[in-house]
């Protein structure tokens, strides 16, 4: 299950009341962070990166969290300076300019249209793991037709629920480690190592793993939505972000390891798009693959619904101004809610039907790794470059920081697959030439394409 992006929360002008009361610290932004990030998300491409790392999950986990800790620390330095609901595009367009903000945002639409497509997908995996003889698309048009009506409806039901299904997956998460690790010192004790490092590792295949997982850290900055609700935001906010990247990640190595030591024999899953059924079944039979399947869908639902409302209101906003068609900005006369756009979001995602798991989640790491290679070098840009703070202590926290960072996404990113590519860059062909006709070909000035809810 994948991770969907908020709605930003407008900053106030100075001296005035935004109308939020200040009262989160970090232990609340840190809660968030993780509700945010979905435990249960580690399950959602394990399959596919178990066999493409040659059952190396947790390795690459480790891979791609060292390379989200040094974005992590980049999104801190950017909200320290722009205290406000920012995002990747927001801190590029600042950093860098109108063009390159708007290409970078267009990439980042890629990684939102993926995301309620995702969700939709894999309920139609495991949907077909219990019903088998119910057609998998069959799951996939009915969870798209019915988030899609929700949201036309304007329900927030699903919203309320979401802190319930969150707990509910923390508890399942609890129960599966511990049930699992049970199985494990009761059996032919295996190579607690192995998952980390083996006879026949090999590194190529392990960052092109890590690159898939990128998906799973999704949301990490997202408590930077909350930054008018607490108390010292320019302290707490940075550090929320940083403590949510390594707990997730530590929760992400952790299931995926034990995942692995429960279920080696990667060779033998019925399905890699469904593979944490065998390893549910291997841990805890019929029990624990019913308490997972339950728990897993109901996730993908919710987050469905979040991820369609958000992406639906961006694209709305967009036709609202202008910036795409105007049905894009048609409203619901009866509900209020974006009509147009959420009708046209439901639609793209019937490519669920047709498109693979492992394509969906690459493409969304491939818009999220654009967005945090540009973020860590919108902090080298702002700090070293526009505030000349050069020295050496700056140099170490605004040069070396982000640039290791930057370098680990743009070795991440290149190590996605072919397929992938050809259809971000081309994706990206698409946003320049449509930024060209927007401009005139450079005549007028360059959208403000905001990407968050209003």
């Amino acid at each position: 299950m994948t991770q969907q992006r908020r709605s930003s929360l407008p900053e106030a002008p100075d001296g005035q009341d935004s109308g939020l009361k200040r009262i989160l610290g970090l232990p609340a932004l840190v809660f968030f962070g993780l509700a945010y990030m979905v435990p249960l998300t580690v399950f959602t491409t394990y399959g596919v990166v178990t066999e493409t790392t040659g059952g190396h999950v947790p390795m690459a986990y480790v891979i791609t969290l060292a390379a989200m800790f040094f974005t992590a620390y980049s999104y801190g330095k950017m909200v320290e300076h722009y205290p406000t609901a920012g995002s990747a595009y927001t801190y590029t367009r600042r950093a860098f300019g109108g063009r390159v903000g708007f290409m970078v945002g267009w990439a980042l639409l890629l990684d939102y249209i993926f995301l309620p497509m995702i969700n939709y997908l894999v309920i139609g995996i495991y949907m077909k793991e219990v019903f088998p003889a119910i057609d998998q698309g069959v799951w996939v048009v009915a969870a798209i037709i019915a988030v899609t009506a929700l949201n036309i409806l304007g329900i927030k039901l699903v919203a309320k629920m979401n802190l319930i299904i969150i707990g509910f997956q923390f508890v399942f998460l609890a129960t599966f480690i511990a049930i699992s690790l049970k199985v494990i010192a009761g059996g032919e004790a295996p190579s607690l190592l192995a998952p980390f490092h083996s006879e026949g590792l090999q590194w190529t295949t392990i960052v092109g793993g890590a690159a898939i997982l990128c998906l799973s850290f999704l949301g990490f900055d997202a408590v930077s939505t909350l930054c008018e609700e607490t108390r010292e935001p320019k302290r707490d906010i940075p550090r929320a972000i940083m403590l949510c990247t390594l707990i997730g990640g530590g929760l992400f190595i952790l299931a995926s390891w034990v995942g692995h030591l429960v279920f080696p024999d990667y060779h033998n899953f019925g399905s890699a798009d469904s593979a944490a059924v065998d390893v549910m079944r291997r841990a805890g039979g019929g029990f624990l693959v019913a308490f997972f399947t339950a728990a897993y869908v109901a996730g993908c639902f919710a987050s469905a619904m979040a991820a369609q409302a958000s992406v639906s209101r961006i694209l709305f906003a967009m036709g609202r101004d202008q910036v795409l068609p105007k049905v894009f900005g048609k409203l619901s006369q009866r509900y209020g809610t974006p009509l147009g756009s959420t009708l046209i979001v439901g639609a793209i995602s019937l490519m669920a039907l047709v498109i693979s798991l492992e394509l969906a989640a690459t493409m969304i790491s491939f818009g999220a790794l654009v967005a945090f290679s540009f973020v860590n070098l919108s902090v080298i840009k702002h700090y070293l470059v526009d505030e000349h703070l050069m020295q050496p202590k700056n140099l170490l926290r605004y040069g070396v920081m982000p640039s290791v960072g930057f370098l680990l996404t743009i070795w991440l990113w290149s190590s996605l697959s072919l397929n992938t590519f050809q259809v971000g860059l081309t994706w990206v062909a698409v946003g320049f030439a449509y930024l060209l006709y927007l401009t005139r070909l450079f005549k007028v000035e360059v959208p403000d394409l905001e990407l968050k809810e209003n």
